[in-house]
């Protein structure tokens, strides 16, 4: 393991199947494999000719690869000084530089893959992708840690919908959703860690809020994209949704409630919240132009 006496790039990777099982491991598989399924499915809901769905997922899945390994790459000092465990780089299961190799060939391969759905579809993905990196890079410890994640999020519907026939602008609300969506994930993704990261040192904005106020704006995004979700479309809303809609907004309190003793409800009512967003997106994919 490396030490601040022994630089992490000076540790040996091991084995060949170290390598691969260090860089799956650093690449943060759970939400590349779940936004990558998410934009695929959405893709197919869409109305994506199947070819297109293939590529879109490829553009999806090495942008978020990309920007996992960045991260994991950045973070392998402050990883091994909080003591974090699971994080190859840090424990020396795989070294920064091979890493960094792999981000950069994943960068490098999203790039023709985006563009390969649409010159704008092209310059939308690439730009969420880069508003990823630079939070990886900078962005990450500053009060403007949400918006890469609300710019982001909100790329990769409009990117779906960019990648259709004809290259038809997203309408304002599957925008609007991602981005609040993207800054849900954010507040997610912070807490399990908020105490370690201020003890090292790291200001992003949940950082700034505490561990209780990010707590109880957590589920607030990700009601509010279920409000867009349900209310944004023309038209009436289906009666489901509005049930829909309805149980997203009691998780939402409920785990408000019991978070005050219990992290974790406060944590997993955010999680139902964000799977009925997620039903109610793909039920909305014909609606996305």
């Amino acid at each position: 393991m490396g030490t601040p006496e022994q630089p992490l790039a000076e540790v040996p990777a091991g084995r060949p199947d170290g390598l691969v099982t260090g860089l799956a491991g650093s690449c943060h598989p759970g939400p590349v494999v779940a936004v990558t399924a998410l934009l695929t499915a959405l893709a197919v809901s869409a109305g994506q000719s199947p070819a297109r769905c293939v590529l879109t997922a490829g553009a999806v899945v090495t942008g978020q690869l990309s920007v996992g390994w960045c991260n994991d790459a950045v973070d392998a000092r402050r990883d091994t000084a909080a003591g974090r465990g699971g994080k190859p780089v840090a424990d020396g299961t795989v070294t920064p530089r091979a890493v960094w190799t792999a981000a950069f060939t994943a960068l490098a391969l999203c790039v023709p893959l985006s563009f390969g759905c649409g010159p704008w579809a092209g310059a939308v993905h690439l730009t969420g992708v880069a508003w990823a990196w630079a939070y990886d890079l900078r962005l990450k410890a500053t009060v403007w840690s949400w918006l890469p994640y609300a710019v982001g999020f909100a790329a990769l519907p409009a990117f779906v919908a960019l990648g259709l026939p004809g290259q038809p602008a997203p309408t304002w609300w599957i925008v609007v959703v991602g981005a609040l969506l993207g800054i849900g994930a954010h507040l997610g993704d912070v807490l399990p860690d908020i105490r370690s990261d201020l003890e090292l040192g790291v200001r992003g904005a949940p950082h700034r809020l505490g561990p209780d106020g990010a707590r109880l704006l957590l589920p607030v995004p990700l009601v509010a994209a279920s409000a867009v979700l349900v209310l944004g479309p023309a038209g009436p809303p289906a009666g489901w949704a509005l049930a829909a809609l309805t149980a997203a907004s009691a998780a939402a309190v409920a785990g408000t409630l019991l978070g005050r003793r219990r992290e974790r409800a406060a944590f997993a009512a955010a999680v139902c919240v964000a799977a009925v967003d997620v039903a109610l997106l793909l039920f909305s994919g014909a609606g996305i132009v």
